[in-house]
């Protein structure tokens, strides 16, 4: 299985760019860049902080693909 996410599109339509977003959510813009690139899962507790920045259901933003 692996994790999709959408955080590009939903950051790039919320006006923000990586290092905004990481500033957000208080991690590292390298931490967003490899998120957005899929080369990184990210833990709960910040998949639902990226979720709560974005105003969006963390279930809109990530998916499992089977």
């Amino acid at each position: 299985m692996e994790v999709v996410n959408h955080v590009q599109y939903y950051r790039k339509q919320a006006g923000l760019t990586q290092e905004n977003l990481a500033q957000l959510v208080t991690v590292s813009r390298k931490t967003i860049n490899s998120l957005e690139r899929g080369n990184y899962t990210p833990s709960l507790l910040l998949a639902l902080q990226i979720a709560k920045v974005l105003h969006l259901d963390i279930n809109d933003i990530f998916s499992i693909k089977e």
